[in-house]
């Protein structure tokens, strides 16, 4: 956001991990499905270090109940990292230390009431408060030589305004999706001229649909706090961006990286693969292990359930 000429840094992001995350139960019942790991790392650290690493001083979490082990990720353990220090274990030593925010970068506030991204959004509204932020969704991990979100606040700091980033889908499967109508070329992005939460079929405006990455100006907020509750009863973000749009410039930035969905059994195990295999002291074995089972494993029949 500009004040004269002057933008505004972005400081701050904001990850809604209230979700219950049924779609992975029984694994989720007692554990967010946040702290999954993929490969070595919870989901949520992945996202926490990208935010890191595009300049984010500020971590803002907006959580529910089952959550408080999120608090305990992001703190720092004593007894563990002087256990680790007695042991002589240094590297992960400072592994771990690396990855911890430092005092006062994190907040944690509840959401209460499942009322979808647009409601868990406005419940960090007084932890923002009158600064651009970054959303990350974190069933959504990136993998790129440069995060997505450090890709887009380049973008950011040459246009203002708001950013999101997308990536080309199945045309088919746009209704699944918020999905962007592209505008104009704008220093490597392009402005966005619609958008639409998941599209009836064959009306999708284009086949680029949002990756979880978002820049927003504050005045979301205000948006969000008299938005009537849309698509599935929820209140969406994206009817409250189409609401802001029409004072404020909207651009797209075409990820070129790959994006994991968590959120799917299915995505999470293909993102397990895909960072195994990205790592120098695991392809050889995990290339190796796919192709010795690839052809020998055959899918289980479904059994019927006893009672």
């Amino acid at each position: 956001m500009r004040l004269g000429n002057v933008m505004k840094k972005l400081r701050k992001a904001v990850f809604p991990v209230a979700g219950l995350g049924t779609r992975f139960l029984p694994a989720t019942k007692a554990i967010p499905k946040e702290m999954l790991t993929v490969v070595d790392k919870p989901v949520i650290q992945y996202v926490v270090d990208e935010a890191r690493e595009a300049g984010i001083e500020h971590f803002i979490f907006v959580t529910g109940r089952n959550k408080t082990v999120i608090e305990d990720h992001f703190d720092v353990q004593v007894e563990l990292y002087n256990t680790l220090a007695e042991r002589g274990k240094d590297e992960v030593l400072a592994r771990l230390q690396r990855m911890q925010p430092a005092p006062g970068q994190t907040s944690f506030t509840r959401q209460q009431v499942p009322l979808g991204l647009g409601h868990a959004v406005w419940c960090a509204r007084d932890l923002v408060g009158d600064e651009p932020f970054a959303l990350l969704l974190p069933d959504m991990i990136m993998q790129s030589e440069k995060g997505c979100l450090a890709q887009m606040v380049d973008l950011y700091e040459k246009t203002g305004g708001n950013v999101v980033a997308v990536q080309e889908c199945d045309p088919a499967e746009a209704h699944k999706y918020g999905i962007v109508g592209p505008g104009a070329a704008a220093h490597g992005g392009f402005t966005i001229d619609s958008m639409v939460e998941k599209p009836k079929r064959g009306t999708a405006p284009s086949n680029l649909y949002i990756t979880g990455r978002y820049i927003l100006q504050p005045q979301i907020f205000d948006v969000l706090s008299a938005q009537e509750k849309g698509a599935g009863g929820e209140i969406q973000l994206t009817d409250a961006m189409l609401k802001m749009k029409k004072d404020q410039a909207f651009f797209g930035y075409n990820y070129r990286g790959r994006t994991f969905d968590c959120g799917s059994p299915e995505g999470f195990v293909e993102a397990n693969i895909a960072f195994a295999l990205w790592r120098s002291d695991m392809h050889d074995y995990i290339a190796h292990a796919i192709d010795g089972l690839y052809g020998t494993v055959k899918p289980v029949e479904r059994r019927k359930a006893t009672r």
